[in-house]
């Protein structure tokens, strides 16, 4: 116990110094990323992550270490969704590109605080809502109440999102409650001042800008978006160091990968399948958790040959429409 303290906290020491690198050496300045600075950020963190898998194997052993790499590759997939949402977020603040960068990197950090409370809670709840154990003939059958939650629900959000949600290019995220609350709390000016989140205009009153306001409704869509994947990779896993480090290692990329999916978004077509299946395939792993566990190694399988296939479907789609046209 003591020595999973000590990785979580050189973990966390690793993130703040990556973060504070991130920031303040290579995005002093507000810019637009081009997709060629996102891919070599995409490459950098999905490298760290994977280094990171290799650190687990060595210390905890293979089992962890698949453990790891399967709750790695399920957040940093379902976290796609997420980002197809933020670019309809930024587009309906029409957010500069210059400050996009700005905005999600202060997403991620509010992401890092929250998914904490998420994990370690998860955990403790799960552990203290097994039913009592009983057999049927042959079989033990040992029931989570929680895990069984969210299996029904990973199954019906894998069923609702399979099918394409037109509906949200056209929602209206001026009435969303994190915008509202915002408004409620200060006086807002709907303008980006400079990438500033405060400012004080010529009648003498503190005001926050709109981009507090794109900040707050990333934040709360992450929240949102949290319900899903979350509770996904309590699937795979009840060790709370496996759980973080997986999903920290995920999401710090996300800026990165927000900017390739942004400049690129046509080439995606089929993966919302994919990530649709991806949920439906915890969900029931979850339900049969009682009776059956799934090993980590077909796990990860299973995971990283719904993502190959959707993006291999994605891109023939992408050759299609283009030759078509």
């Amino acid at each position: 116990m003591e020595h999973e303290q000590y990785t979580l906290i050189g973990f966390f020491l690793l993130v703040l110094l990556l973060l504070g690198i991130d920031l303040f050496v290579f995005n002093r300045e507000a810019h637009k990323v081009s997709t060629r600075e996102a891919l070599n950020w995409s490459i950098v963190w999905v490298g760290l992550g994977l280094l990171f898998g290799l650190y687990i194997a060595w210390d905890y052993g293979k089992t962890f270490a698949s453990q790891y790499y399967t709750a790695f590759l399920i957040e940093k997939a379902l976290s796609v969704d997420n980002l197809f949402v933020f670019i309809l977020i930024f587009r309906y603040f029409q957010v500069p590109d210059k400050y996009q960068h700005k905005v999600l990197f202060y997403g991620i950090l509010g992401a890092i605080i929250f998914r904490a409370i998420f994990i370690y809670f998860g955990v403790a709840l799960i552990e203290i809502t097994y039913l009592p154990a009983f057999s049927v003939g042959d079989l033990s059958v040992k029931i989570n109440v929680v895990m069984t939650l969210f299996g029904f629900f990973l199954l019906y959000a894998g069923i609702k999102s399979w099918k394409s949600d037109e509906e949200e290019a056209d929602k209206d995220f001026s009435s969303s409650l994190a915008t509202r609350l915002i408004h409620r709390l200060f006086r807002v000016d709907p303008r980006y001042h400079n990438g500033h989140f405060f400012v004080r205009l010529a009648d003498g009153k503190r005001y926050a800008t709109q981009l507090l306001v794109v900040v707050a409704v990333v934040e709360f869509t992450d929240i949102l978006f949290a319900v899903d994947s979350i509770p996904a990779i309590f699937a795979i896993s009840n060790e709370p160091l496996i759980l973080y480090t997986s999903n920290i290692f995920a999401i710090l990329g996300l800026r990165a990968l927000y900017f390739l999916l942004a400049n690129s978004f046509d080439m995606f077509h089929y993966l919302q399948h994919g990530l649709a299946l991806i949920l439906v395939f915890i969900g029931s792993k979850m339900l049969l958790s009682a009776v059956f566990h799934v090993p980590p190694t077909l796990s990860l399988l299973v995971v990283f040959s719904i993502l190959s296939i959707s993006i291999a479907a994605s891109w023939k789609h992408y050759q299609d429409q283009r030759a078509a046209s």
